[in-house]
């Protein structure tokens, strides 16, 4: 499982690894050290740029700076402020730098092949400007392999914000755990590579930090198997709810989506216009008959039929909003997308309190950051945040799109996928997730680990096709070699 730290309670690490006989000067010098170790290992021998900051940034820069010149590599050092205003352990390590140490101003700097970034690292509290804006520019204009410590200086830690303009690294080197702000947009598309380095922090300090947000990866959830002497219904039924005969393709990826992922039965279910085009698409996917939201609550009278996704082509308006209404009432698992969610765009709270009667049944909402603002407001701040906090006011597990995909839990902890590619931003992949959660679902797995894993698979399929070109229609045939990786990986 991949904790992450905000910086604050990385600051807290470093303090309580302090507290527990390690020298702070120890950790920045271990920090320095995987940095430099780094450069060796990845770059012929050519001249360095090391730039510091005023704080522990820096201190592992001038670090960086020592052991690279000890090794024969010509250095250049320049600093944000002279040695003589630095304090604490960053003071202590400038004193070891036998160089001279240059005042960084707006000048553009020669021809390196390599910048160290030790400016800010992830705790930066304020925008980047001024002639440290001019700074940025001119690195991130330069030809030179740039390795950041920490995090890109100018990306917030805990964000993911760009603070004014940012440095744009080939190579992240952070220490202990990964921040936030590595894995949310903006800031990951600056970080480059990212390496994760061990200064020698204990991870029993980890029990003391009340850690709410993690990386998604398969130790977080486990995927459901088949009894030797199960059946079909056993492994649930997943209803799919169509659009009109106009709009079938987006319930279609659904459905595919939700017997790719392993439910015993898929249904498509829809008025029989749209039945006849599905018919003329489908053999492994039942269909059934269901015209408004009183024959949907009736079907789920059924109990076999245990999960219901609506909203990819549903349409939108009152008989949506009927259809989830009558989906929420039932004792099925249930996945509200698209059409389902801004169906009630001027009626969130309706929505809120039908998901809050359910008594914790699984739901799963899975907007983009459009539907996400038309239910809960375009407000600031992280994305995690805006996720944890729709989660706690609707009272359903959140999955909130995107290139760093957030899934919150209404209790408070939330996960960041990081298995998202560029081939995913076509038509239907979204509709072909909310197919794979409901599959899982059916299968009885709980909502958050559902949505987490679903988001985790869909990605993988993603780059396993790996191809300009790839379409919705590709996702689901390359589920069934993702999940068999997984069985073997984690059996």
């Amino acid at each position: 499982m991949q904790d992450l730290l905000t910086p604050r309670q990385m600051a807290l690490a470093d303090r309580l690894a302090v507290d527990g006989g390690i020298a702070s000067l120890t950790l920045m010098e271990n920090a320095g050290q995987a940095v430099a170790y780094e450069v060796t290992q990845r770059f012929p021998l050519q001249p360095v740029l090391v730039l510091c900051g005023p704080g522990n940034n820096g201190g592992d820069g001038f670090v960086v700076a020592r052991l690279l010149s000890e090794r024969g590599w010509p250095v250049r050092v320049g600093a944000t402020c002279a040695k003589s205003d630095l304090s604490g352990d960053a003071a202590m390590m400038a004193r070891m730098w036998t160089g001279p140490v240059e005042r960084i101003g707006s000048e553009t700097w020669g021809d390196f092949g390599i910048i160290v970034d030790a400016l800010f690292g992830s705790g930066l509290s304020r925008d980047i400007e001024g002639e440290l804006a001019d700074l940025v520019a001119a690195i991130n204009a330069s030809a030179g392999h740039v390795v950041a410590i920490d995090i890109p200086s100018g990306i917030d830690g805990e964000t993911g914000a760009v603070r004014g303009t940012a440095i744009e690294a080939d190579l992240t080197v952070t220490f202990f755990r990964h921040k936030p702000g590595h894995l949310l947009y903006p800031g990951a598309r600056f970080c480059g590579d990212v390496l994760l380095a061990d200064i020698g922090i204990p991870d029993s300090v980890l029990d003391e930090l009340n850690i709410t947000l993690h990386e998604n990866d398969p130790h977080l959830w486990s995927l459901p198997r088949r009894r030797a002497d199960g059946h079909k219904f056993d492994a649930g039924n997943c209803v799919v709810i169509s659009g009109d005969n106009l709009h079938t393709g987006a319930a279609r990826l659904s459905a595919w989506g939700a017997v790719r992922a392993g439910a015993g039965l898929v249904t498509l279910a829809g008025n029989a216009p749209a039945l006849m085009v599905h018919a003329a698409h489908v053999t492994a996917i039942m269909l059934e008959t269901c015209d408004d939201g009183a024959a949907l609550a009736e079907m789920l009278e059924d109990r076999r039929k245990n999960c219901v996704v609506l909203g990819p082509g549903l349409g939108v308006g009152e008989p949506a909003r009927q259809m989830v209404l009558a989906a929420l009432a039932s004792a099925a698992a249930v996945v509200l997308d698209a059409d389902a969610l801004t169906s009630f765009a001027e009626r969130p709270t309706a929505l809120f309190e039908a998901i809050r009667q359910r008594d914790g049944r699984s739901t799963v909402m899975t907007p983009h950051m459009g539907e996400f603002a038309r239910l809960f407001g375009a407000g600031g701040g992280a994305k995690t945040e805006k996720a944890i906090s729709a989660a706690g006011i609707s009272g359903a597990v959140i999955l909130l799109k995107g290139a760093d995909t957030v899934i919150a839990h209404p209790e408070g902890r939330a996960v960041i996928n990081t298995t998202g590619t560029p081939l995913l931003a076509t038509a239907g992949a979204g509709d072909v997730l909310a197919g794979l959660i409901g599959g899982l679902l059916a299968q009885h797995m709980p909502a958050f680990e559902a949505a987490c894993a679903a988001a985790y698979i869909h990605g993988r399929a993603a780059q396993a096709h790996g191809r300009p070109g790839m379409i919705a229609d590709d996702l689901p045939a390359m589920v069934p070699a993702i999940l068999a990786d997984l069985a073997v990986a984690f059996d």
